[in-house]
């Protein structure tokens, strides 16, 4: 029984992908439901697990906003904050 609700709750994963960060492992999976696309974020680190989930429509924006703070990340300065507080 586990293995069969296992494999129905995995036929809505379209792609998935593994990044390993030193103890931490982020998976991302690219899902759909009845309501649409979602990107689901999960954090594990040494077996607890953190999930976010980004609506695909939103996605370039994530996505946009990331690059911003790698960016920053990346610069000599660092510490620039940019972000709107809406």
């Amino acid at each position: 029984m586990k293995f069969l609700l296992a494999k129905a709750m995995n036929q809505d994963v379209l792609h998935t992908e593994k990044i390993l960060a030193d103890r931490k492992i982020f998976f991302l999976d690219l899902k759909e439901n009845s309501r649409g696309r979602v990107v689901k974020i999960t954090e594990d680190v040494g077996g607890n697990r953190d999930t976010i989930m980004v609506p695909a429509e939103i996605l370039g924006d994530f996505i946009e906003a990331l690059t911003d703070i790698k960016e920053t990340a990346d610069s000599e300065g660092g510490g620039d904050n940019d972000r709107d507080e809406d």
